[in-house]
């Protein structure tokens, strides 16, 4: 699939929104004043992506698959080089201990069993028969070859399972592992999801990440030479970073061959070593008044044909410190929907790198 843009206009803000009324930190909805129909904009009608105002993953799924698929979180059984020893211990300084995959399966269980939890938990409110393997704990290609062929070999043979997605290290993508993926894309769409967070050093050597960035931007250029679709990691909300150094990441990933993102609202969680940095040292957490603002900035300057895969993200309850209000998942997605909509923001309304042409 080929897509191809124009845009020229200018705008760099996400709105200029005003707020009435007052915002508890529990996430009590805000009240926008709409300004979206205030003067005529230059730049052209915006796409529209069924009803919503970006590329989001449900879009293209339903445009490519002819329905909605259903992501199978799951366990391979595989550490991290940040965790074993190999770069360091803990792990990345908001991981948690399920690394970042406290939704994921049972890894005591093999993966077909735990498609089968899987689909089971999903059985309630959705009765399709397609399914997208997600291999989301730890790092996702960080094991021996062989471990690693049998079990994504596993997640493709199970009954319903479209799309192989892979969440990984840009530091974890030797030759073999690749020319793994590459068989493997043969007989199914395989994604690889890729940690970046940030472009920026300070904010990277502080959440430990290990890697500098021409080693993501090597990976990049692997994965898409044989063909396999990238998806960039990208929190929002790290201390130190404002709405400037966030967008010069998001402007950095417009100009990189990558076909989707996940927009991941910093958590502070339980258990963490960014729990026992925030004890010690207190620093702001985004408001949702905040976080809808910088959201918004975010989508406008945004390439319009990068997928969308996830606008906030949602940490577990149970481990959750910070921002509370993030754990009323309803209340924000329904507070970003109308954000866009009042302000009038739309996924690359301020895209300005004029004509391009990419492949989905």
């Amino acid at each position: 699939m080929t897509a191809i843009y124009q845009n020229s206009g200018n705008d760099t803000t996400a709105g200029s929104a005003s707020l009435r009324g007052n915002e508890s930190a529990a996430g009590n909805a805000p009240v926008w004043e709409n300004r979206s129909a205030a003067a005529p904009q230059t730049m052209p009608e915006r796409t529209r992506w069924g009803e919503k105002r970006y590329y989001s993953l449900d879009y293209y799924l339903k445009e490519t698959y002819g329905r909605k698929l259903y992501k199978i979180a799951l366990d391979g059984g595989f550490t991290c080089p940040n965790r074993d020893g190999t770069l360091g211990y803990g792990g990345c300084i908001f991981c948690s201990a399920g690394g970042s995959g406290d939704f994921a399966g049972d890894r005591t269980l093999s993966v077909a069993a735990q498609m089968d939890a899987g689909k089971a938990l999903l059985a309630k409110k959705y009765q399709g028969t397609g399914y997208i393997a997600y291999f989301q704990a730890y790092t996702g290609t960080y094991g021996p070859l062989s471990r690693l062929r049998e079990a994504f070999t596993e997640a493709i043979r199970y009954p319903g399972t479209e799309i192989l997605s892979i969440a990984t290290r840009p530091d974890c993508l030797p030759r073999e592992v690749l020319t793994l993926l590459q068989e493997l894309s043969l007989e199914i769409p395989v994604w690889i999801e890729l940690g970046l967070q940030t472009i920026h050093q300070k904010s990277a050597d502080f959440i430990r990440r290990g890697y500098e960035l021409p080693v993501f931007e090597q990976a990049v250029r692997d994965l898409r030479s044989i063909g396999i679709p990238v998806i960039v990691h990208v929190i929002l909300g790290l201390p130190a970073e404002d709405t400037k150094d966030i967008l010069a990441t998001i402007q950095y990933l417009n100009d990189m061959d990558i076909q989707g993102v996940k927009l991941q609202l910093l958590h502070v969680l339980k258990g963490t070593e960014l729990a026992a940095y925030y004890k010690a040292h207190p620093f702001p957490v985004l408001t949702l008044t905040e976080y809808l603002r910088l959201l918004g900035a975010c989508i406008n300057q945004l390439r319009p044909d990068i997928v969308i895969h996830r606008l906030t993200g949602d940490g577990p309850k149970r481990l959750l410190m910070e921002p509370e209000w993030t754990a009323n998942k309803r209340l924000v997605l329904n507070q970003i929907q109308s954000y866009f909509k009042s302000q009038d923001i739309w996924q690359g309304r301020s895209y300005t790198n004029g004509r391009i042409t990419h492949s989905l």
